[in-house]
C-alpha cells in the first residue's frame, strides 16, 4: 500500500524533530525558556468564557449549517464593514474550524493543477504546503530585510506568469510581523488590477499591531479587488482563543458557495460552542483586546531591546507577536542555532528554515516578561562564554 502521491509531496515540518526534542526535555524535568508559541499565552476572556458555558447549559450542542451560524456570520458582516469598510452579505461568508481551515478551503476551491500561487518569503510555514495539497505550485519570492521583509510591486509583478493563479498576503505577518501601509498596498493592487489574478489576504494578526501602526486589508485600499479578495481572519490571536478553532473567510458569493460545498463534506460544521464563543468575542467588549496588546507591546520592547543588546541583528515588529532575529554570524544555518541554543542554554526558538530563511530565529513573545528576561540571559550567557557575542 502507498500514500497519495499529494501527500507525499508534502514536506514535514523542518522542526517536528526539534519539537520532540524540546517536549523530552520538558517531561525529564528541565526548564525550557519557551519562545516557540505561535499562541497568547493568556486566557480566553471571562466573558467569552461565560457566554460558551451557557450554550452548553441550553443545550446549543447540535448540528449547526455548514458555513456557520446565521448569527456569526451577520456578526462578521457588520465587523467587516465597521473595522474594514468592506461590505459582504452573510452568503459570502463561510465560517470553518480556524483560519488556517479557511486557508486550506480557499486553496482547494481555487487551485488546480498546473496553477502557481506567489508568496512573499519569509512566510508562514503552511501556505506552501497547502498549495502542493491543492495540486498547484507555490511560487517562492525572496524579500529584503532592508525593507523589513515586504514585497514590492516590483516584485510581484515579476513573478506572476500566464499560469499565476494567487497572491497570498500576510499583514500583520508571521514570522516577521512587519505590516503593508496603504501606499504599499496600493503599489501592489496596481499590479493585481492590471495582471487580473486573485489576492488571499490573511489578517489574522490585524488587532496585534504597535507604536500608532494601522493594519489596512488591501480590498479597503482597492475596492475594485473585492471580486477577486479572499479575506481571511478569526478568533485565535486577537481573542485568545486558539484551542476554540474558529476562523472565517469573506469572498466572492461564487466562491464562497463552492468553499461551503467542500467543507460541508469534509467537517461539517465548526463548534456550535465555539461558534457562540466567537459571536461573544466579535460583539462584545474589545477592552480586553486592548490590553493584550499592551501587554504585547512591552513585551516587545524588552525583548528587542535585550537582543540588540546582546549583540544579534532584529526586525523590529509593527505587528503580530514574533521577533525575526538574524544569527548569520553565529552559525551557519538557523537549524544549527536552534539546536545549539536548546541544548547547552535550553531555549527553544523556531528555525528560519520553515520559514524560508536560514539566516533567522523567531521568537514568540507570547510568553511572560519574566521568561523573556531569563531566555535572554541564557542567550547572553552561552553567547558570551563562546565568544559570538559583543
Amino acid at each position: 500500500m502507498s500514500v497519495a502521491s499529494r501527500v507525499r509531496q508534502v514536506a514535514p515540518s523542518p522542526t517536528l524533530a526539534l519539537a520532540a526534542r524540546t517536549k523530552a526535555l520538558v517531561k525529564s524535568g528541565v526548564f525550557i525558556a519557551d519562545f516557540t508559541a505561535g499562541e497568547p499565552d493568556f486566557d480566553t476572556p471571562a466573558h467569552i468564557k461565560a457566554v460558551a458555558q451557557a450554550a452548553i447549559q441550553e443545550g446549543f450542542t447540535k448540528y449547526t449549517a455548514s458555513s456557520g451560524t446565521p448569527e456569526l456570520r451577520q456578526a462578521i458582516v457588520e465587523k467587516l464593514r465597521r473595522d474594514n469598510g468592506l461590505t459582504y452579505q452573510p452568503s459570502q461568508v463561510v465560517v470553518s474550524c480556524g483560519a488556517k481551515h479557511s486557508l486550506y478551503n480557499i486553496f482547494q476551491v481555487l487551485c488546480e493543477r498546473g496553477d502557481e500561487v506567489v508568496i512573499p518569503s519569509p512566510y508562514w510555514v503552511s501556505y506552501a504546503e497547502m498549495v502542493r495539497l491543492a495540486e498547484a505550485t507555490p511560487v517562492l519570492v525572496q524579500t529584503s530585510a532592508d525593507r523589513d521583509f515586504k514585497m514590492t510591486p516590483q516584485e510581484l509583478d515579476a513573478a506572476i506568469t500566464p499560469r499565476t493563479k494567487a497572491l497570498v498576503l500576510n499583514s500583520p505577518s508571521n514570522p516577521v510581523g512587519s505590516v503593508y501601509n496603504r501606499q504599499e498596498l496600493r503599489g501592489l493592487s496596481d499590479v493585481l488590477v492590471k495582471r487580473r489574478i486573485w489576492v488571499i489576504s490573511d489578517e489574522i494578526y490585524e488587532k496585534i499591531t504597535y507604536d500608532g501602526v494601522e493594519a489596512v486589508s488591501i480590498a479597503t485600499v482597492e475596492s475594485s479587488l473585492l471580486d477577486r479578495a479572499l479575506i481571511v481572519n478569526g478568533v485565535s490571536k486577537t481573542y485568545a482563543m486558539t484551542g476554540w478553532r474558529i476562523g472565517y473567510a469573506a469572498g466572492p458569493a461564487e466562491i464562497m458557495s463552492a468553499i461551503d460545498t467542500l467543507q460541508s463534506h469534509a467537517t461539517s460544521n465548526p463548534t456550535s460552542i465555539s461558534q457562540r464563543a466567537a459571536l461573544a468575542a466579535i460583539t462584545g467588549d474589545q477592552q480586553c483586546v486592548t490590553e493584550m496588546v499592551a501587554a504585547f507591546r512591552q513585551r516587545r520592547d524588552l525583548m528587542v531591546q535585550r537582543l540588540q543588546q546582546i549583540g544579534l541583528r532584529v526586525i523590529r515588529p509593527s505587528g503580530a507577536f514574533y521577533v525575526f532575529c538574524c544569527i548569520k554570524n553565529v552559525k551557519s544555518t538557523a537549524a544549527e542555532v536552534a539546536q545549539w541554543w536548546l541544548e547547552e542554554a535550553k531555549v527553544a526558538v523556531v528555525p528560519g528554515e520553515g520559514f524560508g530563511n536560514a539566516d533567522y530565529v523567531r521568537f514568540s513573545f507570547a510568553c511572560g516578561e519574566a521568561t523573556i528576561r531569563d531566555g535572554m540571559d541564557r542567550i547572553e550567557r552561552l553567547l558570551r562564554s563562546s565568544g559570538s557575542a559583543r
